[in-house]
This record gives C-alpha cells, structure tokens and sequence, in this order.
C-alpha cells in the first residue's frame, strides 16, 4: 500500500480539497482546479492535441512557471511516491538528474533536465496526495533552483483549489478542467 504524501498540515495551508475553503473566496474556476487570482499572475491552458481536451494549467509569475495537473487517486491510498520514482527514472534515462529531497509540500525531485541545445535547466515536480485526488506541480525557471525565488510560486501552488466531484474515476485519470467561464480577469 502506497501511503499518501503531503505536508502534515495541507488542509490549513493547501492545497486545499473543495470541502475546506469558504465558497465566498475569490477563485479562478478552471473546473477541477481552482486558484487565487493575485497581480502578475498570467494562466496558459495546455491543450492535448488528438484529443483537444485540457490537460494541464500553466501559470507564470516573477518569470517562473507553474504547471500543475490533477488525477483522481483511491481514498486510502497515496499516488506521489509511486509517481515520484517513475518521474525521477524518466528524467535520469533522458540524461538528466534527479534528487530525491524533502520540500514545503513533503518529498519532491529537483531535477537537471536536458534541453534541446544541449545544456540542462533546473525543475522541480512537487506532489500532494489529498481526499481522493493527486495534484502535481511542474516549477521551472528561476524558482526551480533559488529558494529566494520560490517563495511566490510555492503560494500560488498552495493556494490551489481541489473540486474532484463525485464521479467515480479509476486512479491516474486526468480530472476535466476548463476554460474559466470569463478569460482574462485575472486580478
């Protein structure tokens, strides 16, 4: 049994499951996800081509990006840990590195990966295992190697909104997020 992976204290610090936020909250409604809007913040949806379904939301902010993705996982049961090895053996195959360290969220890789041009960029992949769900988090820029710079992303992924719903889903299945219902009003 794979135990689930988050800090002790997530539903007081995020992220949060839909159950534990005030529903008067301001938030950016991407269906399964929602944030905070604040200043400076700029959202890109990622688009699965085959299937044009959204997969994935990246936020940029202080020239760093954020791509976070979330799954349904089983009540019980964690899926990082798994997750986490799998992403750091891909990484290390590919020619890059991985570190398997402690972060503000709980265990997290920060990864050199190779880039087209040879060289190699600093990332981060951070997870939370919640009620049901899986959130992780993909950190580049310079945020994935200074901690000075982290701070501002470490709040935006903490101040995520998890709605998983009441369907049931088989672990590892992408939750539907959407379009927000009005584009460009971040704040």
């Amino acid at each position: 049994m794979n135990e689930k992976s988050a800090a002790i204290d997530r539903a007081i610090t995020g992220p949060f499951d839909i159950s534990e936020v005030s529903a008067v909250q301001p938030f950016i409604d991407l269906g399964a996800l929602k944030v905070t809007p604040r200043t400076g913040l700029q959202l890109r949806l990622d688009i699965e081509e085959s299937s044009k379904r959204l997969v994935a939301a990246t936020f940029e902010i202080d020239d760093s990006t954020l791509q976070v993705q979330v799954f349904a996982a089983p009540r019980s049961e964690g899926l990082w840990n798994e997750i986490r090895g799998q992403v750091a053996e891909q990484v290390i195959r590919q020619g890059g590195s991985a570190d398997h360290v402690v972060g503000p969220f709980g265990p997290e890789l920060r990864s050199l990966v190779p880039t087209a041009d040879g060289s190699q960029r600093p990332v981060r992949f951070v997870g939370v295992d919640g009620p049901k769900w899986f959130l992780r988090g993909v950190i580049s820029g310079p945020a994935a190697s200074s901690d000075a710079r982290a701070g501002i992303v470490e709040d935006v992924f903490r101040s995520i909104v998890v709605n998983r719903g009441t369907e049931p889903l088989p672990p590892r299945e992408l939750l539907t997020l959407r379009v927000p219902p009005q584009p460009g009003t971040l704040a």
